[in-house]
């Protein structure tokens, strides 16, 4: 692999642990501050993450110079989408035939959404 490659997955990394934080804030304040439905401030946070997750890897991570922003934040979006799907999944199946810890399938879910959104974003919405 070469240098460039994973300095492209490590920002990503970066930028999506800055994601994790955005949304339990934004789920936080409008759930215990604004409060509102729970199920609400979670899709504003999971919507706000993935926002930012989209505006730094154009910017940072991928330095796309693509002119046609719409689009490719709506492949990020939905991209982003079927990642919360594999999660929940994950988790809804671990939860059920295993006895393993929430956060323990949590995490594990989340190293197989990260290596999915990457290769998705870079593959499809960034590609160069």
């Amino acid at each position: 692999m070469n240098h460039f490659f994973l300095m492209k997955v490590l920002k990503f990394g970066i930028v999506g642990t800055s994601g994790i934080l955005i949304d339990y804030a934004v789920t936080y304040l409008i759930k215990e501050r604004v409060q509102l439905n729970k199920y609400l401030a979670n899709s504003l946070g999971f919507t706000a993450a993935a926002t930012s997750n989209y505006i730094l890897n154009r910017v940072w991570t991928f330095q796309s110079r693509n002119p046609h922003i719409t689009v490719e934040y709506l492949k990020f979006f939905f991209i982003a989408l079927i990642g919360l799907g594999i999660s929940n999944t994950i988790i809804w199946y671990a939860s059920k035939k295993t006895t393993y810890n929430f956060y323990v399938i949590k995490g594990f879910a989340i190293a197989v959404v990260f290596v999915w959104n990457f290769g998705a974003n870079y593959l499809i919405t960034f590609q160069q």
